[in-house]
């Protein structure tokens, strides 16, 4: 079983990885052709001007390696008849395309405009709720309706009744924005993510989860693969297309670990990141000051003088301890 496990874990790391590195960098020139590079806020860190023009919606090569190398191998081991529901990986498949499809819409509206604001808030949110909702019901039908939901670090799951519903649209689309708040560094979506799905395929592998190991190892191919051009300094951006579609992964991951609620702390980053803009919103508005130099936090640190290769190495390093400390909390 072990060595199924390892296959499906090489080949989905190694074929993704390469789906991604080599359309990335078909990417590259493509989108610069066609002048579709990232505008920098004025509002933004002044020191992020010299990014301006470069190519955006990488995330492209993300749903492409995605669509070719996670359908083979649902199909794999569906047909081996190694998967439990073949309908749960197809909602999560789902959720993850229809996110990041919103991501791409939202590039491609910022293109369009000129400008560094693609879809208003209201309907980028609303189109995530609306998938977040659907995702919800299509996964409890495959449970049986069970509104049972585990809690880290607790033997006994909770029944929440409806409120399974609510807090399951909750987390998709709290998870989903976080990861895109995330994207704000050369390398740091992509890095912190790459030691989330790394926590997942071993969590995955030690419990036999072969839809997770699935999932994961994919993912991990995909995060490295990008990395090889989005590193610092990045030749390329994921835009909200790849942003929104590794969100819904790593909740999908959890969600097929049967432990959601799990993302939150083995995605700790993610969720200091979303946390600092709320904070530093919500204090200014009500006293006119400001908590951190800079929101999201990772601004914070650069203007503190961390180079953007100390906050990437920093926050990926805590990502993996969240995950050694995730695994004790299953």
């Amino acid at each position: 079983m072990y060595k199924e496990l390892t296959a499906y874990l090489c080949l989905g790391a190694i074929t993704s990885f390469l789906i991604t590195k080599y359309m990335t960098a078909w990417l590259i020139p493509k989108l610069k052709s066609i002048k579709l590079g990232q505008k920098i806020l004025d509002i933004g860190p002044r020191w992020h001007k010299n990014k301006e023009g470069t190519p955006t919606m990488g995330g492209l090569a993300f749903l492409v390696a995605f669509a070719v190398v996670f359908t083979a191998l649902a199909i794999l081991a569906g047909w081996r008849g190694q998967i439990d529901s073949v309908a749960r990986l197809l909602f999560c498949a789902a959720l993850m395309l229809f996110n990041g499809a919103i991501g791409c819409i939202d590039d491609y509206a910022k293109f369009f405009k000129k400008q560094n604001q693609g879809l208003t808030a209201g309907v980028k949110f609303l189109m995530q709720v609306v998938v977040a909702s659907a995702f919800s019901w299509g996964y409890a039908w495959t449970r049986g309706f069970a509104t049972t939901m585990k809690i880290p670090f607790m033997d006994t799951p909770l029944d929440l009744g409806w409120g399974w519903y609510i807090v399951s649209v909750l987390l998709i689309t709290g998870v989903v924005n976080a990861v895109n708040l995330t994207d704000g560094l050369d390398g740091l979506a992509s890095s912190v993510t790459f030691f989330v799905s790394l926590f997942f395929v071993i969590a995955g592998s030690v419990a036999l989860y072969f839809e997770v190991v699935i999932l994961g190892s994919v993912l991990i191919g995909i995060t490295l693969g990008f990395l090889v051009y989005n590193l610092y300094p990045a030749k390329i951006f994921m835009g909200d297309t790849g942003s929104l579609f590794l969100g819904a992964g790593v909740v999908s991951m959890a969600y097929l670990l049967d432990n959601p609620l799990i993302s939150l702390l083995v995605g700790f980053i993610y969720v200091v990141e979303a946390a600092s803009v709320i904070i530093q919103v919500g204090v200014y508005k009500l006293t006119k000051k400001r908590v951190f130099k800079m929101a999201p936090i990772h601004h914070h640190f650069e203007r503190c003088e961390w180079s953007e290769l100390k906050v990437v190495s920093v926050f990926s390093v805590v990502t993996a301890i969240c995950g050694v400390i995730a695994y004790f909390a299953l």
